[in-house]
């Protein structure tokens, strides 16, 4: 077993037990708010233009207005998060970060001070646009196969970012998306790449590392993870 295919498994689990996890906590959450009558989803969901509420972006991710809400974001979240997560869990907490006050601050700067907004959804989209990209900007193979599947077969969720999505937080999937573009081109790989010669090339185009084209490309990501 080559050491970045052992690297990758030891990713993957830590991700595996990552997302894990955080479905427990939501779900946990979730019959402790259903047993108070959802009282917590109104008390720490996120309403707008208080100072004192810019702290609730923190929770309105573990918040859900029903057993419908929760279900319906759990799936999701669960695979895009574990897509975002298996190449190593430094970068997908900074995303996490990122992800969660872009959306928090995006429904706290525009949405109407009458509305509680709550749910997970918004790092779901925040998840989906950092999986799209990512591979794209660290100019990885797999990982662009990966962004190219998981947009042509989510392509729908892009409806939710529109002021006509009725019954959503469209400003919360907004932000998260925004979050979760903007942090696969911050937290892009800018590691060094050594060319045949023993030089170092800095993040060099895929077409001169490859000259035989993508299909060589994606054989020597395989070979290289032991596959």
């Amino acid at each position: 077993m080559s050491p970045r295919f052992a690297r990758l498994l030891r990713d993957s689990r830590a991700a595996l037990i990552t997302m894990l996890g955080a479905l427990a906590v939501i779900w946990a959450v979730q019959v402790a708010n259903w047993l108070d009558d959802y009282r917590l989803s109104y008390e720490y969901g996120m309403n707008s233009g208080r100072l004192d509420e810019l702290p609730d972006m923190l929770t309105m991710p573990l918040l859900h207005f029903g057993w419908d809400h929760i279900e319906a974001n759990s799936w999701p979240l669960f695979a895009f998060g574990f897509l975002a997560a298996y190449r190593g869990m430094k970068r997908f907490l900074l995303a996490t970060v990122l992800i969660v006050v872009s959306s928090g601050l995006t429904v706290w700067l525009f949405e109407r001070p009458d509305v509680v907004t709550a749910g997970a959804s918004g790092i779901v989209y925040g998840y989906f646009g950092y999986v799209v990209l990512r591979g794209i900007f660290d100019r990885n193979l797999v990982d662009t196969v990966i962004g190219v599947v998981v947009a042509a077969l989510y392509s729908y969720l892009l409806l939710g970012v529109l002021p006509s999505a009725q019954g959503v937080s469209w400003l919360g999937h907004l932000g998260g998306l925004i979050g979760g573009l903007a942090g696969a081109w911050l937290l892009r790989d800018r590691g060094s790449r050594r060319d045949g010669g023993g030089r170092t090339a800095r993040n060099a185009p895929e077409s001169a590392a490859n000259p035989a084209g993508p299909g060589t490309a994606l054989l020597k990501e395989l070979d290289d993870l032991g596959i």
